[in-house]
């Protein structure tokens, strides 16, 4: 017998000729299947001729005792194979793997016609090697098998006329038809098991594109915005990508389908909704609101789709896709702030030559004026004309799409000094004393910052922590430390926690989870920082065992070549 080494016969590669039925592939497992049933079928026919030479024997019938060993050795070599034998393709040839199957089957069969003494025929057990050579090998070898047991037939009739002085006619005429129907077995048989393979290679073609196109599928529905459930008519949920989970829990513990859709109350208008859709048979559209236990509402945009069998063979199929009604309330907002800004940066260029016209007007008239009263009135338009310059310039910064960062007057100032200062003014201003808590930690520790700016950033985050604070003492933190070699400025509240949806847009422009809010103060403290070096980001962290949000500063250090001044003034240089 071959082993694995001979590839080319191997009925995991294709067969020698290259034109067997079986050739690879998917019908590698189908040939298998086919020769341990023929194998078998061996087994059966040699084990059935061995009990016959035996009752034969038993009842004292004449026979010759070379049948009952042909036999015993028949059942041997089948049972052989069966056992130790592997699937194995025949050759285009008779080689080695024909000998052992094919060839014993015909060699037993022809000893055995040409043994008997008249009482039994049988021709008929050849239709079993040309079965095997037609069905798991080329047409050429079944066609030399048939051709073989034809010859040993028409032998057997010649050896017979030599032996008796009957008249052989009908013996040769028997053996030619035989061999005939012989050919007829193996030329069906063989297209029969060509057309079979070419079935089941297209077949597994098939199954393997339906295989890719699943799994394309199923990436770009997990990859999805907006959530997606496969729903059936029991309201049982088959599939729900990820999307869908975060939508459908209220503190990210996504439940894996399949699951009930009326599991939950807060889940009730989908259930209701799909529901709808396969009462109505046609697509439905909603604005619902899941209201979870822990009173953590979700609006959502709901449209349904019913995929139903063309035949109506099989079930149908509610498709859900939900969107969340805040992000898309965010992005009209985000669309409509962009076009206002756009509106804004070229009334603010406009507004730029009157406003300096009069500047300069304001100071000549100042310059003729000597009572006190009118001096202190022109200082008044003068210190308002040059805010009015600072909003139009910041306008203006914030409409303008650069490559590089503008250029800015970059200046080192300590951190802790600048920090008490900017949070004592802000307390005293909103009248939040009570509920700010200073720690600064960095002692004369400098930064790279342009006071002004870091007075803006503080304000914008402290601004942001007020406004989700409870009113506790110490609701808002201030802290500075030096930590892993960098300079960290945290501004920390007891607000609620963040959705990831709102985590993912916190510092993006006209972004804001409030539809008051012009959705601008973030992403000018990431301008801000971003101009300097620094960077800015949030983090959800707990301070004395009470979990709040937090907004995160790290700076850029100043250089040890620096000599910094005395810490009188927040501008060293």
């Amino acid at each position: 017998m071959t082993t694995d080494a001979d590839s080319d016969n191997s009925w995991f590669g294709p067969t020698a000729g290259g034109n067997g039925a079986w050739d690879a592939g998917a019908s590698g497992e189908s040939f298998g299947r086919l020769w341990r049933a023929f194998m078998t079928a061996r087994v059966t026919i040699a084990s059935v001729l061995l009990a016959l030479q035996a009752s034969i024997y038993v009842l004292g019938q004449p026979m010759p005792t070379t049948m009952i060993f042909l036999s015993v050795a028949y059942f041997a070599a089948t049972l052989a194979v069966r056992v130790w034998g592997r699937p194995q393709r025949p050759g285009s040839t008779f080689d080695a793997h024909w000998v052992y199957t094919v060839g014993i089957d015909v060699v037993a069969f022809s000893a055995l016609n040409f043994l008997q003494l008249g009482t039994l025929n049988y021709t008929a057990l050849f239709a079993l090697p040309v079965l095997l050579a037609s069905i798991l090998g080329p047409l050429l070898l079944a066609l030399g098998t048939a051709a073989s047991v034809t010859l040993l037939l028409l032998a057997d009739a010649w050896w017979v006329s030599l032996q008796t002085q009957v008249d052989s006619t009908a013996r040769f005429l028997q053996a030619g038809l035989s061999g005939s129907g012989f050919f007829a077995v193996a030329l069906l048989a063989n297209q029969l098991a060509l057309r079979l393979s070419r079935e089941e290679q297209r077949a597994y073609s098939s199954q393997s594109a339906a295989r890719i196109q699943s799994q394309v599928n199923e990436l770009v529905i997990d990859t999805l915005v907006d959530g997606v459930l496969v729903i059936d008519t029991h309201g049982v949920v088959h599939a729900a990508n990820p999307a869908s989970r975060r939508l459908l829990t209220a503190q990210g513990e996504a439940r894996a389908a399949p699951f009930m859709l009326a599991a939950e109350f807060a889940w009730q208008p989908l259930a209701e909704l799909a529901h709808r859709t396969f009462e109505r048979q046609a697509p439905q559209q909603a604005d619902v609101s899941l209201e979870h236990a822990s009173r953590h509402a979700r609006r959502l945009q709901v449209r349904t789709r019913l995929a139903a069998s063309r035949d109506g063979s099989q079930e149908s199929l509610c498709v859900m896709f939900l969107e969340d009604l805040r992000e898309m309330e965010a992005r009209v907002r985000t669309e409509k702030m962009a076009a206002m800004g756009r509106m804004s940066a070229a009334v603010a260029h406009e507004i730029r030559n009157p406003l300096a016209a009069i500047t300069q007007a304001n100071a000549l008239l100042e310059e003729d004026l000597q009572d006190a009263g009118h001096r202190q009135l022109t200082g008044m338009v003068a210190q308002n004309a040059q805010r009015l310059a600072r909003i139009v310039e910041e306008i203006l910064n914030l409409s303008r799409v650069q490559e590089q960062t503008p250029q800015v007057q970059t200046r080192a100032l300590r951190l802790d000094d600048m920090v008490r200062r900017v949070c004592a003014d802000w307390a005293q201003q909103t009248g939040s004393s009570q509920r700010l808590r200073i720690r600064p930690d960095t002692g004369q520790t400098a930064v790279l910052f342009e006071a002004e700016h870091l007075r803006r950033l503080m304000v914008n985050l402290l601004d942001n922590a007020l406004r989700y604070a409870s009113p506790a003492a110490d609701a808002i933190q201030v802290s500075t430390d030096v930590s892993a070699g960098q300079i960290r400025l945290m501004v920390w509240s007891d607000g609620q926690p963040l959705e990831k949806t709102v985590q993912s847009h916190l510092f993006e422009p006209f972004f804001s989870s409030e539809s008051r809010s012009s959705g601008l103060g973030l992403y000018i403290c990431r301008e801000l920082c971003e101009r300097h070096g620094a960077a800015v980001g949030y983090q959800r962290v707990a301070r004395e065992r009470v979990e709040g949000n937090e907004f995160f500063v790290i700076f850029r250090p100043v250089s040890a070549d620096m000599v910094l001044p005395p810490a009188t003034s927040d501008t060293l240089f």
